[in-house]
């Protein structure tokens, strides 16, 4: 199979899916060469720095029949659409009795790693957990990025897709024929017996290579990428947790409220898989501050494979 970056795998997703589905168009702030050599300018819009109006036309045009891709940048930027996602592409399926499909992917970059500052280095997926009528998938691999776009796009309702800062010109294997990752199914990066680190996006590189310092030790680290946090896969989680007896979730974002700490609550809630617990869950987040644009900082607030081993290590010793 070819190697390919992140950002190319999503970018062949949505040539793929748009060469096989003529009601699919693309809308954003700036408009990609390859996609407007490849479908011109009448599918490939580049809009206003209005992501509120943008927003608004995807879910009206959602609604009359096409399938909106739009691509909000960062997700710093899709704060301006908040009432459009909100009040309106959330729950408007419902609101119409479900009298009308609204098929729309959001894209947008989260996460540090690139030294812009608090507004641009946001992971704030929990904000949009809340919201009842959402889909929501992470993906961490080139693989992943491409087959779970293309399920995001062929899906009957709203999904976003949160893809890393960090992981942009990450290189991985991606088939050349058609496939697709669905949605709700989570992926056992490596297994292993003594802990399960359920890890997020660059988060999953970073907590692999801590299962490989902590092999070195004796440790066994199972380590399960979610892929998507709506639907979550909740089975492959307990299962994992029932075998193990211990939880670490390693997140970008920030722990208040967050994926880690619905994550927890997947485990915690389930009877047969919390008898099983040895040590209560740990979390390794970022810190709960707004982003540094200090290089030395911004290092310090995220977590990486050091503090990951650190929250291994502090659950083992834990019993």
């Amino acid at each position: 199979m070819p190697k390919i970056s992140y950002a190319q795998a999503g970018t062949d997703a949505l040539i793929e899916e748009m060469q096989q589905d003529a009601t699919t168009f693309h809308l954003a702030t700036s408009a990609s060469d390859e996609l407007v050599k490849e479908f011109g300018s009448d599918r490939v819009r580049a809009t206003p720095i209005a992501e509120g109006a943008f927003t608004g036309i995807a879910i009206g045009a959602a609604g009359s029949g096409y399938r909106p891709i739009i691509n909000w940048g960062m997700i710093t930027f899709s704060f301006v659409a908040m009432d459009q996602i909100v009040n309106q592409a959330a729950k408007i399926h419902y609101m119409f009795g479900g009298q009308a499909k609204f098929p729309i992917t959001f894209r947008a970059s989260v996460g540090g790693g690139r030294r812009v500052a608090a507004q641009h280095s946001q992971s704030p997926y929990s904000m949009f957990m809340n919201l009842a009528g959402l889909k929501m998938i992470l993906p961490s691999t080139p693989y992943d990025m491409k087959g779970l776009l293309k399920s995001a796009i062929r899906d009957d309702n709203p999904v976003i897709s949160f893809e890393s800062n960090r992981l942009m010109g990450v290189e991985g294997e991606v088939p050349e024929e058609d496939y697709t990752v669905p949605l709700g199914v989570a992926d056992i990066k490596r297994e292993g017996s003594d802990v399960t680190l359920v890890a997020l996006a660059w988060l999953v590189h970073e907590g692999l290579a801590a299962a490989e310092i902590l092999e070195k030790a004796g440790v066994s680290v199972e380590v399960i990428d979610p892929r998507s946090l709506v639907p979550m896969d909740e089975a492959a989680i307990r299962a994992s947790v029932q075998k193990t007896g211990r939880l670490v979730i390693a997140d970008e974002a920030g722990p208040t409220a967050g994926a880690s700490a619905e994550i927890i609550t997947v485990v915690t809630e389930d009877r047969e898989t919390f008898a099983k617990l040895k040590t209560p869950p740990k979390r390794v987040c970022a810190l709960h501050v707004p982003i540094p644009y200090s290089p030395g900082l911004e290092d310090h607030v995220f977590p990486d494979r050091d503090n990951i081993v650190a929250g291994i290590r502090e659950v083992l010793d834990a019993g």
